[in-house]
């Protein structure tokens, strides 16, 4: 927890894909305050023109390169998700060299009675976690 899902273009080699994983999962271990092994993370390979990613107005030029990243997570501080944009996007360019404009981020908070980590249980309202 939090759960990553990343969409992007096909085309990747397995070790720029790990790379995008690792450091992103970085991010969210020095932004989120959570344990170093608690990692979910799902990866999504679109064929190019099934991935549209358009401006919103803000003169952001976007390539093949561009990841889109879904991140569903308990509730954060502003100030908390401030700093995951700001360091996922400072890994990733110099981990992976993705431009900083290649990376589009949307947050989506639930609640602990969300969340089952197995055996049906909702481990954070039975205090397993």
């Amino acid at each position: 927890m939090p759960l990553l899902r990343f969409d992007l273009v096909a085309g990747r080699t397995p070790q720029e894909l790990t790379a995008l994983l690792d450091a992103a999962h970085d991010a969210v271990v020095q932004a989120f305050e959570v344990p170093v092994g608690d990692r979910y993370q799902v990866v999504h390979q679109h064929a190019p023109g099934e991935l549209v990613v358009h401006d919103t107005g803000l003169g952001i030029e976007r390539t093949r390169d561009v990841v889109l990243l879904q991140v569903t997570s308990r509730p954060r501080t502003r100030e908390r998700k401030e700093r995951f944009h700001a360091l996922l996007a400072e890994h990733l360019e110099r981990r992976c060299g993705l431009a900083p404009s290649d990376l589009v981020v949307s947050v989506v908070e639930n609640s602990d009675a969300d969340w089952s980590f197995g055996h049906g249980r909702a481990q954070f309202l039975t205090g397993e976690l």
